[in-house]
């Protein structure tokens, strides 16, 4: 009995001093709970307070395409068609795009859309079927012309391809599978790509790599950007499946403005070439040099007569940049050559033995014209 009475006070003691810590000692529990504060989630034009970029979301850009596409899909829908190719005996031999570029009905394609044809169907946005003549083509950049007799079409302007830049927002059209004009969406994802589909010691391949949806039956559509501007004829795609795997190409405008000006005047390109062997640049000629950055495109060979040759170019040279525009590979070298015309002229930059050196009013000269090489 005593020992259950001496219990009781120990008993009350102890819950007293509990108490007396939790009230005094711990004060967190005295305030309600609260949730935390969300996570701000700052984009990349919020700054942290000390001027550093912060964390972003990296789906941001994904979700929030230019608005003005929905504009620019109604804009260049209209001239883009699509071509049935026939044979002589009216079996169709292949199918694809191609884009109004005259209001007279001058169409662009891919030259691989129209080839072997002996006739050719075009199918109009708003469903008109019109029969077209090929005016001309040209296997090394794959590009087509071809014309119907129509007046008061609605053409797509073309855009500076070298203004291009990765990661900007890209539309493709075109007419896969035989539907009705069909549009998609993506990003430039790289420049100046070869992915060596053209055959010919000349072909030019210096493609703008996207991540739009493009199937087979793109070829010869259009690749424009927000201000509905050509930027691009979609060739061609990288597929193991056969559909559509996030790889496809396109001619950049300013190439095909000037092969497609070209046929329509002589009926043929005009191709200019330097008359170099070229190569890319490696870490040893890079060094040599001292080039600030592993670009530029290396020269193998100079051919005889050539405009290189009159210009002084010599092997091992590095070549940087054709009137102004840096030419960080073989690829955008080969395109920007194939801009002029033989007789134009063209400055040009390089380095020789660790300097700088520029060489103005270069007279490019036709491929027939050089004695020998395998000019560029």
């Amino acid at each position: 009995m005593r020992q259950l009475l001496w219990s009781v006070p120990v008993a009350l003691l102890s819950s007293a001093f509990t108490f007396f810590m939790i009230v005094f000692l711990w004060p967190g529990l005295q305030q309600p709970a609260t949730s935390p504060a969300p996570a701000k989630l700052v984009r990349q034009a919020e700054a942290a307070p000390d001027g550093a970029l912060v964390n972003t979301n990296p789906r941001f850009w994904a979700e929030r395409p230019p608005a003005n596409f929905v504009n620019t899909s109604k804009l260049v829908t209209a001239a883009v068609v699509n071509i049935n190719t026939l044979s002589a005996s009216g079996y169709r031999i292949s199918s694809g795009s191609g884009v109004i570029i005259s209001s007279d009905g001058y169409i662009i394609t891919n030259h691989h859309v129209i080839e072997d044809g002996s006739s050719f169907e075009i199918t109009m946005a708003d469903r008109r079927k019109l029969e077209a003549e090929l005016i001309g083509s040209d296997p090394t950049t794959d590009l087509a012309l071809i014309k119907v007799t129509a007046r008061g079409l609605q053409p797509i302007p073309y855009g500076n391809s070298d203004l291009v830049e990765v990661g900007q927002w890209v539309l493709a059209v075109g007419n896969p599978f035989n539907l009705s004009s069909t549009v998609t969406a993506g990003i430039v994802s790289a420049k100046a790509r070869n992915i060596n589909i053209l055959q010919g010691s000349y072909s030019i391949e210096s493609f703008i790599q996207t991540d739009a949806v493009v199937n087979p039956g793109n070829s010869g559509g259009a690749l424009v950007n927000e201000k509905g501007e050509l930027i691009g004829i979609n060739t061609a795609i990288i597929s193991e499946s056969g559909g559509y795997e996030g790889y496809s190409f396109a001619i950049p405008a300013n190439l095909v403005r000037k092969v497609i000006r070209d046929i329509r005047e002589f009926g043929e390109v005009q191709r200019a070439i330097l008359g170099v062997g070229i190569d890319e640049v490696s870490d040893e000629s890079a060094q040599r040099n001292n080039l600030p950055t592993l670009s530029g495109v290396y020269v193998t060979s100079v051919s005889r007569g050539s405009s290189a040759a009159e210009a002084g170019l010599q092997k091992g040279d590095i070549i940087i940049s054709i009137n102004q525009i840096k030419t960080n590979s073989v690829p955008e070298l080969q395109e920007q050559v194939a801009l002029y015309r033989p007789g134009e002229r063209v400055s040009l930059e390089f380095f020789r033995d660790g300097k700088r050196y520029r060489r103005d009013n270069v007279v490019l000269k036709s491929l027939n014209d050089s004695l020998e090489g395998n000019g560029r």
